[in-house]
């Protein structure tokens, strides 16, 4: 069920469908779905008590044992509307949480979901240990005196806290590990996809990169970073990596926890947002996307949107007026093809950014050095003499410096009046 307040909007076709979307990626059945709309919060049982015996009976009535709230709870009213309805209560935050759990499959991922969820819990513990309390009226206070439920929620308590320092320790290493990783892929171009979960991303990666990422119709099929080479054209490659997918109100616990596996992101040169235009909701979704990386401390002026799964639609309004918010947006559908020209000179573009003319001289040893200029650069003319290589090429004007550092001496060519014949295509 979900509640809305005044003023708030909602898809009036299907107001529930992201709810129900994620009911089902958690492996449960809708029997009922209600929409409530609020003036203002109930802060003991966010509906009200009235409104919480109707969900009472509607739930006895389809003999539903858990009731899920697109909303956010606070332990007090998880608890107060549990008295009412004895049943089960989730929230969005908890919901989101056990589908994360389920889709862990690397020992990062598992660590990142584990202290989301720990960090969710710790407040709540209570709430777990409400049937154990203290010894009856009239008992000595002080050591001693406590019932086995206080006992039991002070152990566990000091339980997770200690397991939230390990796992936190954990990952900090992790994510010193990929930020070294990343930064030392400074000689390649290097590109994000980001975006609503379920906007095609990994279907886009696939189209670009001859990759076989696994492609589902479920949210979240994607919780660890995927990173492939994509090449643009001949002699220039860059590197393109699908994250993790992006959803309205993710909890803050999980995107703090999955600051690790979102370093690509933080890192990259450029991010392409990429928009389910088919989706009713397309432009609510942006909202949410563009919220998280600003959490993220990203500059959005950094992407390029991509309004994706065109191929899908009946009617051009929904295109049109995404166009008219985003006047640079490409158009394209992952799943066709179509588009992605478009989307590959502009990427080209701004990965080879201002090309100079060099000559380099380094050790003809020196292999790396190398195979960058190759990846990276156009080579025209290549000279060996007594263990060493001169090269002269076109190098994009943010690689000199990392030639440099590689152990290269660089001097700048400038241009010729009339154009050189020698700068064709290598031979």
């Amino acid at each position: 069920m979900g509640v809305t307040l005044k003023g708030q909007y909602v898809d009036p076709d299907e107001p529930l469908a992201e709810l129900k979307s994620l009911t089902r990626t958690a492996g449960a059945e809708s029997a009922d779905e209600l929409l409530v709309r609020l003036r203002q919060i109930n802060p003991g049982t966010y509906i009200g008590k009235g409104k919480a015996q109707e969900i009472a009976q509607r739930a006895r009535a389809v003999k539903a044992d858990v009731v899920i709230f697109d909303n956010d709870l606070t332990p007090g009213q998880i608890r107060g509307l549990e008295q009412i309805l004895s049943v089960k209560i989730i929230d969005r935050s908890e919901l989101i949480l056990d589908i994360f759990a389920s889709r862990a499959q690397t020992r990062q991922a598992r660590l990142q979901v584990e202290l989301a969820q720990l960090e969710y819990t710790y407040p709540r513990l209570a709430r777990m240990w409400e049937h154990l309390h203290r010894i009856g009226a009239g008992a000595p206070t002080g050591l001693g005196a406590r019932g086995p439920g206080e006992k039991q929620l002070e152990t566990d308590r000091r339980l997770v806290r200690r397991r939230v320092t390990t796992l936190r320790s954990s990952l900090k290493k992790i994510q010193a590990r990929r930020e070294r990783e990343v930064s030392s892929r400074t000689s390649n171009f290097t590109v994000a996809l980001v975006g609503y979960t379920n906007a095609g991303k990994s279907t886009l990666l696939n189209t670009l990169t001859g990759a076989n990422v696994l492609v589902e119709g479920r949210l979240f099929s994607t919780l660890d970073t995927k990173t492939r080479r994509w090449k643009l054209r001949p002699g220039l490659w860059v590197l393109l990596s699908d994250t993790v997918g992006f959803i309205r109100d993710l909890p803050h616990h999980l995107v703090a926890s999955f600051r690790a596996t979102l370093e690509h992101t933080r890192q990259a040169d450029l991010l392409l947002h990429v928009v389910d235009v088919s989706n009713p909701l397309a432009m609510a979704q942006t909202r949410s996307c563009l919220a998280v990386l600003e959490e993220l401390g990203l500059d959005p002026a950094r992407a390029i949107t991509l309004l994706n799964k065109v191929d899908k639609l009946q009617d051009m309004t929904p295109l049109q007026t995404a166009r008219t918010l985003f006047p640079q947006a490409l158009p394209i559908s992952a799943s066709t093809g179509k588009g992605l020209d478009r989307l590959v000179e502009e990427v080209s573009r701004l990965a080879l950014g201002q090309e100079m003319s060099v000559s380099i001289r380094a050790a003809s040893a020196n292999g790396k050095l190398l195979n960058m200029l190759k990846a990276q650069g156009n080579i025209l003319k290549t000279n060996y003499s007594d263990g060493m290589v001169e090269v002269r090429a076109q190098l994009p004007a943010r690689l000199i410096e990392r030639v440099r550092q590689m152990g290269a001496s660089v001097e700048l060519i400038r241009p010729s009046k009339t154009p050189s014949k020698s700068k064709s295509k290598n031979p």
